[in-house]
C-alpha cells in the first residue's frame, strides 16, 4: 500500500475513535513504521495546573505506537503494553507524537515514541514512550 493510501485508510480508522474525535487528534503522517500523530492543545484537555493532562499525552502516546505498528503488521493490532516517562510538563499549543517500529515480526511489533509540545513555534520533549503492539488474530466468520 503507498503512503497516501496508507495516510488516508489510518485517518479513516482515526475518525472511528470518538475520544480521538472529541480532542482534535489529528493523524499527520504514516508510513511504514512511522507515525506523527498531533493534538491542538485547549482547555478542556489541561489539568488544573494549565498543563495537558498526562491521560491526554499517554494517548497520544499509546495511538502514534499503535500506528507505528499497525502500519507494518496490519490494521487489526492492539497495545499489549506500554511505559511512559514523563520528562517536562507539556505546556504550549500543540502536542506532537512520533512514533517508529524498532522491531517488527511477524505478530507484534515494538515500538518507540517521543512526545513533544510545541510553543511559538519551539519542539520540547515532554514524554517517551515505548510499547509493544500485536496483531489480532484473524476473526472466525462463523460466530
Amino acid at each position: 500500500m503507498n503512503e497516501t493510501l496508507l495516510l488516508q485508510k489510518g485517518r479513516a480508522f482515526l475518525a472511528l475513535q470518538p475520544f480521538s474525535v472529541r480532542i482534535g487528534a489529528e493523524l499527520h503522517a504514516l508510513a511504514p513504521g512511522h507515525c506523527e500523530l498531533q493534538i491542538p492543545v485547549t482547555g478542556s484537555i489541561l489539568q488544573q495546573n494549565g498543563f495537558v493532562h498526562g491521560g491526554v499525552v499517554s494517548y497520544a502516546a499509546d495511538n502514534a505506537l499503535t500506528y507505528a505498528g499497525g502500519s507494518v503488521l496490519g490494521f487489526a493490532v492492539v497495545t499489549s503494553e506500554f511505559k511512559i516517562n514523563y520528562v517536562r510538563p507539556a505546556i504550549g499549543q500543540r502536542l506532537i507524537a512520533r512514533a517508529e517500529a524498532v522491531y517488527a515480526g511477524k505478530t507484534q511489533a515494538v515500538c518507540r515514541c517521543d512526545v513533544f509540545v510545541q510553543l511559538d513555534g519551539e519542539e520540547k520533549l515532554c514524554a517517551v514512550a515505548q510499547g509493544t503492539i500485536n496483531l489480532l488474530p484473524a476473526r472466525d466468520a462463523s460466530k
